[in-house]
């Protein structure tokens, strides 16, 4: 297994992982704040997407347009809170997200082995030093919102799925 394989199976896995949480919330769920303050699934669903497509586009990913509310949510600080995050209908989040996820591993098959040791831009290079870092962030801000699902899943009294 090279670096390549390695990170196409953590997009491929967390791609599987995000619709497993969602599974049983229907639009309504994903409106709920667990705390007040709190982003919503909704608006983290939006920020993943236009997220993965800014990081991507880092690496010279091309992506189809998003829908304007939904390219907002990645200019978002991590700080500030959103009332519905585009108020779209889960599906069609869902749907974004695996379209974006699916260009995001095309172009990873696209980029030579040996261009994911160059250094990363100027903005990411503290978190993702190179190129192929850039990719592994990606994965892991899916999981790190997955892991914000839970709590509403908790407080939504739904089944614990780990």
């Amino acid at each position: 297994m090279n670096s390549k394989d390695a990170l196409n199976y953590m997009l491929v896995s967390t791609q599987h992982m995000v619709p497993m949480f969602l599974q049983d919330l229907d639009d309504a769920d994903i409106q709920v704040r667990p705390v007040p303050g709190a982003n919503n699934i909704a608006w983290q669903l939006g920020h993943l997407i236009a997220s993965e497509t800014q990081l991507g586009g880092m690496l010279g990913i091309k992506y189809a347009e998003l829908p304007p509310v939904i390219e907002a949510l990645g200019k978002a600080s991590s700080s500030q809170t959103h009332g519905d995050g585009g108020n779209l209908a889960k599906d069609h989040y869902l749907k974004l997200f695996n379209q974006v996820r699916e260009t995001t591993i095309a172009g990873l098959a696209k980029i030579a082995e040996e261009e994911l040791d160059k250094p990363a831009p100027d903005g990411v290079n503290a978190m993702a030093p190179k190129l192929g870092n850039i990719i592994g962030l990606i994965a892991n801000h899916s999981m790190m919102h997955c892991g914000q699902f839970t709590v509403v899943r908790r407080l939504l009294k739904k089944p614990v799925l780990f």
